[in-house]
């Protein structure tokens, strides 16, 4: 009876620990501000090529700037949407860009 009270405690541990730690959004108190630097955007590759702004891409307990990048479209009339920063009760998080 020990045993199994042991398991089911280890086995419920497991479990809450897991869903506490899977959180996928870093949450931080004030909105991150883009360094803004005049770069030189590499020429396009293309004509199907879209250039996507910097972005911020979450590193540990904070978020980073990826900086610019061209890509194509996954599908044909794509719209890229660029991330944005949303408030959520314990701070704010970053919301990527997708494409529409």
């Amino acid at each position: 009876m020990k045993t199994l009270r042991r398991i089911l405690f280890a086995s419920a541990a497991v479990v809450l620990f897991a869903t506490a730690n899977s959180s996928a959004q870093v949450v931080v108190r004030t909105r991150m501000v883009h360094h803004r630097t005049v770069t030189v955007r590499p020429a396009r590759p293309s004509a199907n090529h879209v250039w996507i702004e910097s972005e911020w891409t979450p590193r540990g307990r904070t978020y980073v700037e990826r900086p610019g990048y061209w890509a194509v479209a996954p599908h044909r009339g794509g719209m890229w949407v660029s991330g944005h920063w949303a408030n959520r009760p314990r701070g704010y998080v970053w919301v990527p860009g997708h494409w529409r």
